[in-house]
């Protein structure tokens, strides 16, 4: 594998995750900055307490997105370059840091549920959904958004051991970053 390749993989899914839509949406649309009320988390729940729902749909789409594009590109485009499923998982996991810790924002960031569900979606669309599912069901019933998160992050290695009962011997790496987010 070309490091370097990789290395640049990870960056630019690390810049591409450090994009803080909630906060960019709601500049272009006029509204309050997320971070100045509600949970003072940038993330498309509290775009949604501005009473906006098209800037928190967007805002969703939009993390979604920046999770979802490096691990989709490094799967399609990534073994002409050398890239491994060690590069996608890092990819991932740069993308969640992200936005965590954006550097655009003084590494200030939201929870990273959108963007670890697009990552999710990128690995595999059914891991993805199950995960997205158990995040509505939960939400649903809760009606806690952070409650939901913690029950789906919980389930989504669950998920994705039971896809196949052979993966932590083919893709440990993929599985580990999973654990993590």
């Amino acid at each position: 594998m070309d490091y370097l390749y990789a290395a640049v993989a990870v960056l630019a899914a690390y810049l591409l995750g450090s994009l803080s839509f909630a906060v960019i949406v709601s500049r272009v649309l006029g509204l309050s900055d997320p971070r100045s009320y509600g949970s003072h988390n940038p993330g498309a729940t509290n775009v949604l307490r501005s009473g906006h729902k098209g800037a928190a749909v967007a805002t969703l789409l939009l993390d979604g997105l920046k999770g979802w594009l490096p691990v989709v590109l490094i799967k399609w485009f990534g073994k002409d370059y050398g890239l491994d499923d060690g590069t996608l998982a890092a990819a991932g996991f740069a993308a969640f840091m992200g936005h965590l810790f954006p550097v655009f924002f003084k590494f200030k960031g939201g929870k990273g549920v959108a963007t670890a569900a697009g990552v999710l979606l990128g690995i595999n669309w059914l891991l993805g959904l199950a995960t997205l599912g158990t995040w509505v069901i939960v939400a649903y019933f809760s009606r806690y958004s952070s409650v939901a998160a913690l029950v789906s992050a919980a389930f989504a290695p669950l998920f994705y051991m039971m896809g196949d009962r052979l993966v932590w011997y083919s893709e440990r790496s993929i599985l580990l970053a999973i654990f993590v987010m």
